[in-house]
């Protein structure tokens, strides 16, 4: 069971954060649905039963005058002694599950309301409140190093038990077990073996059996924070095209941890990856798939473009994800005030080491087993 963690002067700095965005955008009231939302407020805690969906079963409302849920009574008791918001002195506002009350409405007539999606008669800031979640405490930094030590842990351990004559969906059954055995939902699970890896990026799993190869892709999710990481394992001698895509696409992502500093934007880093990806021989290639951007409650609260403008700073999470077809490489890092941190590193993993300037930096090679 994901238990959240109640820290007061984390919460008591959400709230001060919370009435300053209402200040900054000149409303009266915040209206919070979505399931990262509601776990970044409230410092941990789950709204969602249904996973699917994005927005929970339970919703915040912020005012002048306090501070609401507004759940039904199948949901109250859980939230209250189990995610613990009770001592957070959140106010109940419970509706019986067959009944249709429009408590939001009630509560918010005649104020000015920003919301995290689109509302009827609200303002919808979501875009805003991405950037805002994504700016970390430093309790919930922590909870962050927790949860990538134990993403990779689960990766590990699913790519051990990797062999050849699996079907994908035998091996994203491993995968999910490893994960979810250790507390964390794989909200995220792709898995792509052999060819599927060189013609998909977003790798459902199917019936196909791994012959040599296999691509390994998580995003994992515990106190509402995600962590995302891929990793590649090959059977047998590593083809020299598939080297020289795993090798590129290192120095590719290399070239972006090492931008991702204070000072720079989104978009500084996403130039730093176009070139990379020409240096490479590549220059087209990030067309071809998104490159990642900042971490936080969801797998990327905003994704980086050419023309993104969001400043970078310390203590936010980022998970680059460049690739080339056939290969991929991709971790989640936190940025700190002296440098950059790899919260998903794997000890026993084999690494390419690149040199960026002064840093060395160490990238995820591809796992080589024997052929059986």
């Amino acid at each position: 069971m994901i238990q959240p963690t109640i820290v007061t002067s984390e919460f008591s700095e959400k709230q001060a954060r919370i009435n300053t965005f209402l200040s900054t955008h000149k409303l009266e009231a915040l209206l919070l649905r979505k399931v990262s939302s509601f776990a970044w407020a409230t410092c941990g805690a789950a709204s969602y039963v249904n996973t699917a969906n994005g927005l929970g079963e339970a919703t915040l409302l912020i005012l002048p005058a306090g501070k609401h849920i507004i759940t039904n009574n199948i949901e109250a008791p859980r939230l209250e002694k189990e995610e613990k918001l009770g001592e957070q002195n959140w106010e109940f506002n419970v509706v019986p599950w067959y009944e249709t009350q429009n408590v939001i409405s009630k509560l918010t007539n005649g104020l000015k309301l920003g919301a995290d999606a689109p509302y009827p008669c609200a303002t919808d800031l979501s875009q805003e409140l991405a950037y805002m979640r994504a700016s970390l405490s430093a309790e919930e930094g922590e909870r962050f190093q927790a949860l990538g030590r134990l993403c990779a842990e689960a990766i590990a351990a699913a790519a051990k038990a990797v062999r050849p004559g699996q079907s994908e969906y035998q091996i994203a059954a491993r995968l999910a077990q490893e994960t979810e055995s250790r507390g964390v939902q794989a909200v995220v699970n792709l898995i792509a073996t052999d060819e599927r890896i060189f013609a998909y990026r977003h790798p459902l799993p199917t019936s196909k059996k791994l012959q040599r190869y296999a691509m390994l892709i998580l995003c994992g999710r515990k106190w509402g924070l995600i962590c995302s990481l891929s990793r590649l394992i090959h059977f047998g001698p590593l083809p020299d095209e598939v080297q020289h895509k795993a090798e590129a696409v290192a120095k590719i992502d290399a070239a972006m941890i090492a931008a991702t500093r204070p000072g720079f934007t989104l978009g500084d880093v996403f130039q730093q990856a176009q070139s990379a990806y020409a240096s490479a021989g590549f220059r087209d290639e990030w067309k071809r798939h998104h490159q990642g951007g900042l971490a936080g409650y969801e797998p990327r609260e905003i994704t980086a473009t050419p023309s993104s403008t969001q400043p970078i700073l310390a203590g936010q999470a980022y998970a680059w994800n460049p690739s080339i077809a056939g290969s991929k490489s991709e971790d989640t890092i936190l940025v700190g005030e002296q440098g950059n941190e790899i919260i998903t590193e794997m000890a026993n993993w084999p690494t390419i080491e690149i040199q960026v300037g002064s840093q060395t930096i160490k990238r995820p090679a591809i796992l080589e087993k024997e052929s059986s």
